[in-house]
């Protein structure tokens, strides 16, 4: 049996390919294989406009099954004790893919089912919005490689307590550990929270430069944790449906060796072509948090609930909008460093060629520019009921 080149991708059927990698000689296989959506998947690259499908259509779940049984049974053979396996999938074939997976790494060697979640568009589907996928994670042996990760602890949790010895009394209950002068013990350094089977990592954003046009690409991001999780530097990380190359982008990224494997030669193209670039996005949820997207202070967040607006994010000139029958208004509120003419100009910037039919800005301050605002604006302008009142005291 011959052994394929490492940091290699190589075109043909995944489970011939297989065949000839020697065994036990793989630490890690992520595959994203065909789902059983029934579909002809495709699209077009931004860039060069070139388009990218592939057929994920069988006559039957069997046919779909003894499609995938073969190839998980040659991944079993190349991987190393210590090994792992990660499969991609979602609700299509999820349920036979987990008993196929049982009956030949066995049920004992399943460790995780992990769930990707993450923030969709709506859709015009009756029913609720699909929005996670499944991650199946099996080891060969119980002896398997595994990196532990820790999250930071919740915001509601009592951190005080968690840093404090406790030990059993006399009736068996919990109390804190205390040293011969009556002070409480302290435990060592906590790291965290073990990270759980639930991630949420974000969907490619459309204009992310990582972006390549393939269909159904998944976020480097997603790929790095798992190859951390189960494997150090210089381990090798195989993808045997590679597609646009994602799997061997991350194991670069982190020193590891990699092999991937697609019967489609504009994928392996593909592949080569980001190996060379090696373009991965910074996710700003990721590296920030989601608070850090969150811009609106109490008092505006509190205004624009009590007028029942969908608050809006990172846009200078509308704080949220007011459904009004089948239209939506926005609003401003004024910033307390803003005059009222900036923020009129500030509004109409934002709604500059769309057709809204009334546009509302709430005045919290008299602030003016030296040069009055000169601009005709249909802006309807109200003050706030605080600078109502302020001004109605003037005249008493």
């Amino acid at each position: 049996m011959t052994t394929v080149d490492l940091n290699s991708v190589i075109t043909g059927d995944a489970c011939e390919v297989l065949k000839n990698i020697a065994d036990s000689s793989v630490n890690l296989v992520y595959l994203d294989p065909p789902f059983f959506s029934q579909k002809e998947h495709e699209l077009s690259s931004r860039s060069n406009g070139k388009t990218y499908s592939f057929n994920d259509k069988f006559s039957s779940k069997a046919e779909y099954i003894s499609f995938i049984s073969p190839i998980l049974k040659e991944i079993r053979r190349i991987l190393t004790n210590n090994g792992s396996i990660f499969l991609h999938c979602d609700r299509y074939a999820s349920h036979y893919l987990r008993m196929e997976l049982d009956e030949i790494f066995g049920e004992n060697n399943f460790q995780s089912e992990i769930i990707w979640s993450y923030k969709r568009w709506s859709n015009s589907k009756k029913g609720l919005l699909n929005a996670h996928q499944n991650i199946y994670f099996y080891s060969k042996t119980k002896n398997f490689k595994f990196n532990q990760f820790y999250t930071d602890y919740s915001p509601s949790t009592n951190i005080d307590q968690i840093l404090q010895e406790r030990v059993r009394n006399s009736n068996g209950k919990s109390e804190y550990k205390k040293d011969s002068k009556g002070n409480i013990v302290l435990t060592s350094e906590k790291k965290g929270v073990p990270l759980s089977d639930v991630w949420e990592i974000p969907f490619l954003n459309p204009k992310a430069k990582e972006r390549c046009g393939y269909p159904t690409q998944k976020p480097v991001k997603l790929i790095q944790r798992i190859i951390e999780l189960v494997t150090n530097d210089g381990d090798v990380v195989l993808d045997p449906f590679c597609g646009s190359g994602t799997t061997c982008v991350a194991a670069k990224s982190l020193n590891r060796k990699f092999i991937g494997i697609d019967k489609n030669l504009d994928a392996i193209e593909l592949s080569k072509k980001r190996l060379s670039e090696m373009i991965i996005s910074e996710s700003g949820v990721l590296s920030k948090g989601i608070d850090s997207y969150i811009e609106k202070n109490s008092f505006e967040n509190n205004l624009l609930s009590l007028l029942n607006a969908i608050p809006v994010q990172r846009n200078k000139g509308i704080d949220g909008f007011i459904r009004n029958d089948n239209s939506l208004i926005p609003i401003k509120i004024q910033k307390n460093s803003e005059t009222i003419d900036d923020a009129i100009a500030s509004l109409e910037n934002a709604v500059c060629g769309k057709d809204f039919p009334i546009k509302i800005l709430i005045q919290t301050n008299e602030k003016h520019n030296t040069n009055l605002f000169e601009k005709e604006t249909d802006i309807k302008i109200v003050k706030y009921v605080d600078l109502q009142i302020k001004n109605l005291l003037k005249v008493v």
